[in-house]
């Protein structure tokens, strides 16, 4: 058909634009190998969680219970790779698999983090108080978890990190778009300057100002871009065989295990041995192939995961605080390890699960 204005249009109208047909837009690809990795990321924390209850039972040294020191140890050391690998998919997911292209799908992001994190924030609080763990009065408390100074539950530390990070990464590809993303950064520049801000306000009044914890470290920030860089690469750019990284997987897992036995108790997620523990595990199963029956299952489960990342220290104070015990043998340490892992697990997905069929999602993660 002729774009040619008719004799008798006006000049100054446009030709007509021809239209894409919506079929021939290019469609997102899904992947799977990703939910497979944040699967198995949640399951991993929960295991370092769980392990680390077993080296605290033996007092952190094997002369305290040797089964459940080096239990606890081998599970809290193979852990290690999932919060890292957090941070590499969200590196991934801003910068690549689904960046936010103007404020209002930021805010949105943002409010999902906000909102249960806040909610979860109370319930610890609330939590704390009930088993008498709290060290101090829960208005203070509360304060103090708005500034990020105190946190209600150990975990909890990954959002303050990972929110500012996200809204950093988050600018790049704004301004790809073409967006003056100014409100982004006066929020950024707020929280850099608050640490300082605090502390200068502190020492000029005399009042006990909080110190302010929200941000993110150099390491979080590589994590970050190099994940992005390794999970969108194409198939086959790392090779086509997965051993190699599985091996490096393995020999990494032996050096973070002898660096928390000698050297240091926690190893710092900004370790050599921890970087390499995350690319072996990322890459060998980068651009894995899911098989299709188990789609639906697996697909359903990684939208339980932050919401299993929030509860499952609750049920890890129940579980492993009734049964953990240091003074038995091998074969029972083992066994206990794996019934109070699975039993976090279980009950920490099926709570999920639940409140999410019920309508919660938004409140709870």
């Amino acid at each position: 058909m002729s774009t040619t204005p008719s004799p008798s249009a006006p000049a100054s109208l446009p030709a007509p634009v021809p239209t894409v047909p919506e079929a021939s837009l290019p469609v997102r690809e899904h992947r799977y190998d990703i939910d497979v990795i944040r699967l198995l990321c949640s399951v991993g924390v929960i295991v370092s969680h769980a392990g680390a209850t077993f080296l605290d039972a033996a007092g952190r040294k094997a002369s305290g219970g040797a089964p459940a020191y080096w239990t606890g140890l081998f599970a809290d050391s193979l852990g290690r790779f999932a919060v890292p690998t957090f941070f590499a998919i969200a590196g991934w997911a801003a910068l690549v698999g689904a960046p936010p292209k103007d404020g209002a799908r930021l805010r949105q992001r943002m409010v999902r983090l906000l909102v249960p994190l806040a909610v979860w924030t109370a319930l610890y609080l609330l939590w704390g108080r009930w088993r008498g763990t709290n060290d101090g009065p829960i208005g203070d408390l509360a304060l103090d978890s708005l500034f990020a100074s105190v946190r209600p539950a150990y975990h909890i530390w990954y959002l303050y990190a990972y929110i500012p990070l996200i809204m950093a990464l988050a600018l790049i590809p704004m301004m790809r778009a073409g967006k003056r993303p100014w409100g982004v950064a006066a929020v950024l520049l707020a929280v850099a300057a608050a640490p300082t801000l605090a502390g200068d306000l502190s020492r000029v009044t005399d009042w006990d100002v909080p110190r302010f914890g929200w941000s993110f470290g150099a390491y979080q920030v590589i994590y970050a871009v190099l994940g992005a860089l390794l999970i969108a690469a194409p198939a086959g750019a790392f090779g086509r065989r997965r051993l190699p990284w599985l091996l490096l997987a393995a020999g990494s897992l032996v050096a973070v295990i002898a660096y928390q036995h000698r050297i240091h108790y926690v190893i710092p997620n900004a370790s050599l041995a921890i970087a390499l523990l995350t690319g072996g595990f990322v890459l060998s199963l980068h651009r894995v192939r899911l098989p299709d029956r188990f789609r639906p299952v697996v697909s359903r489960l990684v939208d339980a995961t932050f919401g299993v990342y929030l509860v499952h220290v609750m049920f890890e104070d129940v579980v492993a605080g009734r049964l953990v015990r240091a003074d038995v043998g091998w074969p029972a340490t083992v066994a206990l390890f794996l019934v109070v892992s699975a039993a976090i697990t279980v009950l920490s997905f099926a709570a999920v699960l639940l409140w999410r069929r019920i309508g919660l999602a938004r409140l709870l993660g």
